[in-house]
């Protein structure tokens, strides 16, 4: 097998991971009933750059198979917002409202309404918004010093398919901006994913 084959087979991995990519954190809070450790910052962050890339995606016309997991990760990221707001006890008219709101901008998106340009101009983003959305989520952990309802695995699958595109980048286009992002989200993914394995062992002590 060439290093061009194994990339390729590395691709096709990566997308097939992306498909339960957020189900061990799904099936994690229902198991435990609580969002306390999950922060709503980061998973809305996670949804705007979800948004966004696959509304450029599709828009550009490209080959669906080249950016599937983008709608397949924005499915099960309604159910896990859906959960943390159910669990928050944070379901109610604003937050209809709210969604109201995202479907009918994402539509305009979709449907092109807004202009072709404004997603161009959005996309760049994506990646800093994605980091950002790492970043306030370790956080939400190490302050609460519990992450009863964080998945780890759901943290170590993120982490090793940004580990595969770092290669399967390096081995395509070598883009060093693409490789820095990549690789800022792996360690990203790993500090979330080992900071839940040491709280979870670790939960906080109430009076």
């Amino acid at each position: 097998m060439t290093l061009q084959q194994f990339a390729d087979l590395l691709s096709v991995i990566t997308i097939g991971m992306c498909f339960v990519l957020k189900i061990p954190q799904i099936l994690k809070l229902m198991s435990v009933k609580s969002a306390d450790e999950i922060s709503t910052l980061g998973l809305f962050l996670e949804l705007t750059s979800y948004t966004v890339m696959t509304s450029y995606n599709y828009t550009n016309g490209y080959a669906i198979l080249s950016y599937l997991e983008y709608p397949i990760i924005l499915i099960q990221e309604y159910i896990l917002i859906f959960l943390v707001l159910k669990y928050l006890n944070k379901i109610n008219m604003w937050a209809f409202i709210y969604s109201l709101i995202y479907f009918t901008l994402s539509s305009c998106l979709v449907l092109e309404i807004v202009p072709k340009v404004v997603l161009t101009l959005l996309a760049p983003m994506c990646t800093p918004i994605s980091a950002s959305s790492k970043v306030v989520q370790l956080l939400a952990i190490l302050r609460a010093k519990n992450a009863e309802s964080v998945s780890p695995l759901t943290w170590f699958i993120s982490a090793f398919t940004n580990l595969t595109r770092v290669f399967t980048i390096w081995m395509d286009s070598a883009d060093m901006l693409l490789l820095g992002n990549f690789i800022i989200s792996v360690l990203l993914s790993f500090s979330v994913m080992f900071s839940a394995l040491y709280y979870k062992h670790r939960p906080v002590k109430h009076d």
